[in-house]
């Protein structure tokens, strides 16, 4: 039995498949075995393995061995790797793989790529195991392990957010140390490899040593796009359906030629060995149950044989006869028993992701939205890839026949023919895509032409295609990292905008003042945002300390040819706490199914008190919009209350208080969406400005913090975003 993690529990699969990679003297890192030859790994592990610089880009050279072990099969034990050439992916800044683009600034981290395997010059010793893959699941909490193979430290963390091509993770146990990276996270509940560790936040100078907020991993689903000639990975057996599936094939391949010509097929696809003249129905479905994905390339396999698409076999007569669609149908409704999740082969998953790379006319959340009208609660997603997958667990709505995936995808080459040009081409592409894919997943091509023939008379009649095509504002999301006192800052900027972008496009890992910061805003509006009729939304994240910070006041001057620049006044600016963690989440969740309804809350001097705000706020539990009308040394306390407690939107004066005040902030938000408060404070700010008689306008101090339902965060580093490779 391989030894116990340190707190007790067993993950023998775990064990078996971990891989510590060393330099010769001392482990640098870590990797997890894919199949008995293959290691899975970070690149910048291997760059440090070879004494070379961990961004470094030229892949090693070939004949370069690196010394591995697998501490827990065989801990004394050196075996040697060299790197496959065709899957080494080093760290990049740029996207997509192979574009030309610069080494990160000092500081900074690239966010994609960092990947090699490496091929084992004998096979793993006894004992060790491919591991098995699943995709992560939010909430689910996961293990990392050292490279040394000591059972401590260990590391436990969460996941937090998705966004591609790394997850976030709050650590709740453990410290990270050089050596996690290209380590598996384990999911202890479902007993699979979730990502690879790839990096971590540096820590605060006054924390405790060694301790880290956040890491960060790269997904099974980045995984399978850097890597598009990766062996399929293997995944936890599955017991629930199986007999019924071995009950179906034995009807519709009564032949052994047939079960046979399958299992070879099947094999060849999956990059696993045959069982040759051994093959039968149970082997057939054991190779498909063992590897991600593995289902639906059994059904392939199957659907070729039984169209015929290959040439037959001895025996091929009885898979021709005309009643074989009935069993078809039959093994199709039980292989969605057994793989509920996956309806795609890894082919046309790929296949499907590279175009939806290319498309911007539909909106993931909203294409979500059409295409499961009456789901309770839609996970988050952050692209149309990310949008299909999660659709394509759902099954197909009674009165409907063609099922959610398909639905997507129509519409969304519906939506991009609608942009004319090469849009057209990409839309023909999609449609040749479903009309491939479709009668492998049962369905008729009758049904999916009708199907789009309605989506497109829809688009006509709208003058959209109703796949999300949002009219929002594009966003400028600066993340903000003060210096104490607060005069000096470093920033990262991000640009969200309605088509699915969400990228930082400018880094300050240096000081400067707020002048320059205004300044960074005012060229990424100038440069990255295509501008709207509504203009962009300029949203300052701060943690909750630094709330006191003025930056709705701040201002370019410009020179004698330019007016300058006034955030607050020229558009709408909001501060956004990036302090939110999971347990303010319920009753930020609660908060915003009650604002259509729920009443203002004012918090006035009696509130300074912790404890009486802290009871205010649990006693009107639906709130979720509070004016703070306190003296100006409790804001910061009172401000953190509301923080905690999930309200969306609070509207303050940061010199006057009292009654007055607050009449006038509840009588500024009376009968207005929260949506349109931001508008509403910039008016009020651009009223006192227009207006320098009136010093006691409540406009020149008036501050908000706004953190409604689209509240969009930088997607990795909603703290300090200093990271480090662990």
């Amino acid at each position: 039995m391989s030894p116990a993690l340190s707190d007790g529990s067993s993950d023998a699969a775990l064990h078996r498949a971990f891989v510590s990679v060393r330099d010769g003297t001392r482990p640098v890192g870590a990797g997890v075995l894919l199949t008995d030859r293959l290691v899975l790994t970070c690149a910048h592990v291997v760059n440090s393995a070879l004494g070379r610089d961990r961004f470094e880009r030229p892949t090693p050279a070939q004949g370069q061995g690196i010394r591995l072990r697998l501490p827990h099969v065989a801990a004394d034990r050196d075996l040697t790797g060299r790197v496959v050439t065709a899957m080494w992916r080093p760290p990049r800044s740029e996207p997509v793989a192979g574009a030309a683009g610069t080494l990160p600034p000092a500081g900074m981290l690239p966010y994609h790529g960092d990947l090699a395997v490496l091929e084992l010059d004998e096979p793993a010793p006894a004992g060790a195991e491919p591991a098995p893959f699943l995709t992560h699941r939010d909430r689910n909490e996961v293990v990392a392990l050292w490279a040394s193979g000591h059972t401590l430290p260990t590391l436990r963390a969460v996941p937090r957010v998705s966004t591609p091509p790394w997850i976030a993770l709050d650590v709740v146990g453990g410290t990270v140390t050089e050596g996690f990276s290209g380590g598996p996270l384990w999911d202890r509940e479902r007993q699979a490899v979730v990502g690879l560790v790839v990096a971590a936040h540096v820590a605060a100078p006054d924390g405790p040593p060694g301790r880290a907020g956040t890491v960060y991993a790269i997904g099974l689903p980045s995984v399978e796009a850097e890597l598009p000639t990766l062996p399929p990975v293997s995944v936890p057996m599955s017991a629930r359906g199986v007999q019924r599936l071995l009950a179906a094939l034995e009807r519709l391949l009564p032949e052994p030629a047939a079960v046979m010509e399958c299992e070879q097929r099947l094999a060849a696809r999956l990059g696993r060995q045959s069982a040759g003249q051994a093959a039968d129905i149970h082997s057939l479905v054991a190779l498909a149950l063992g590897v991600r994905r593995g289902v639906p390339e059994l059904l392939d396999a199957v659907h070729t044989r039984l169209t015929g698409s290959a040439a037959p076999a001895a025996g091929a007569g009885a898979f021709a006869a005309p009643g074989w669609m009935s069993g078809w149908d039959q093994l199709l409704r039980v292989a969605r028993v057994v793989s509920p999740g996956e309806h795609l082969t890894l082919r046309q998953r790929r296949d499907l992701n590279g175009l939806l790379a290319q498309c911007r006319a539909a909106e993931p959340a909203a294409l979500l939205r059409t295409v499961l009208p009456y789901a309770d609660e839609l996970p988050v997603v952050s692209g149309l890839a990310e949008a299909t997958d999660t659709l394509e667990g759902y099954p197909s709505h009674p009165d409907q026949p063609v099922p959610p995936l398909l639905q997507a995808v129509v519409r969304i080459g519906v939506a991009e023919r609608g942009t004319g040009g090469a849009g057209a081409d990409l839309s023909d592409d999609l449609d040749a895509w479903v009309e491939m894919t479709g009668p492998r997943l049962g369905v008729a091509a009758g049904a999916v032409d009708q199907f789009r023939a309605d989506v497109r008379a829809e688009s006509r009649r709208t003058g959209t295609a109703r796949t999300g095509r949002t009219t929002a504002p594009p966003r400028v999301q600066v993340e903000l990292l003060p210096v104490p006192p607060g005069h000096r800052f470093t920033y990262q900027i991000w640009v969200w905008t309605g088509d699915g972008r969400h990228e930082v496009v400018l880094t300050q890992d240096t000081e400067v003042s707020s002048q320059q910061v205004v300044e960074a805003v005012r060229h990424v509006l100038r440069t990255e945002v295509r501008e709207h009729p509504e203009p962009a939304l300029v949203e300052f994240f701060v943690a909750p300390a630094w709330l006191r910070l003025e930056v709705d006041t701040w201002e370019f001057p410009g020179g004698a040819d330019d007016g300058g620049f006034f955030p607050g006044i020229a558009r709408r600016v909001v501060l956004r706490s990036s302090g939110r963690t999971r347990e303010t989440y319920a009753g930020w969740k609660r908060r915003t199914d009650a604002l259509p309804s729920s009443r203002r809350l004012v918090l006035d001097q009696r509130s300074a008190d912790p404890a009486v705000a802290q009871a205010i706020l649990e006693v009107h539990s639906e709130a979720g919009i509070v004016v703070v009308s306190c003296e100006r040394k409790h804001h910061g306390m009172v401000l953190r209350q509301c923080i905690q407690a999930g309200v969306h939107t609070v509207l303050w004066h940061r010199e006057d208080h009292g009654e007055r005040i607050a009449a006038d902030l509840l009588a500024l938000v009376e009968g207005v969406d929260h949506t349109g408060i931001p508008e509403a404070v910039r008016m009020e700010r651009a009223k006192a400005l227009a207006d320098p008689e009136s010093a006691a306008h409540h406009g020149r101090r008036l501050s908000l913090l706004h953190d409604g339902p689209d509240h969009r965060p930088p997607p990795l580093a909603p703290d300090a975003w200093a990271l480090t490779q662990p």
